[in-house]
């Protein structure tokens, strides 16, 4: 019987021995993938900075119409006036 117990403990421990090399090299591979990734990023906004230097985008122009603005105290009064008469 503690053969049995024995063998099956090292049977285990080279389980998670296979089990945690197989963890540390997916993770590995996770951890480099995201390392050329972000280097990769880094570089690719250096150059979109450069040509946007030589081949910069055009922005159109906004004209904004001039508010109509009531300047004269004559025309104020007049609206007050037609507002207390609706009431």
């Amino acid at each position: 019987m503690s053969g049995l117990l024995s063998k099956l403990a090292e049977m285990f421990m080279a389980n998670i021995a296979d089990a945690l090399n197989l963890m540390v090299i997916g993770m590995g591979t996770v951890l480099l993938f995201l390392c050329i990734m972000i280097c990769v990023m880094f570089f690719m906004s250096k150059i979109v900075l450069y040509l946007n230097k030589i081949f910069p985008e055009a922005i159109p122009e906004v004209v904004k119409k001039p508010a109509n603005k009531i300047s004269d105290d004559a025309d104020v009064a007049i609206a007050v006036l037609s507002a207390m008469l609706k009431k």
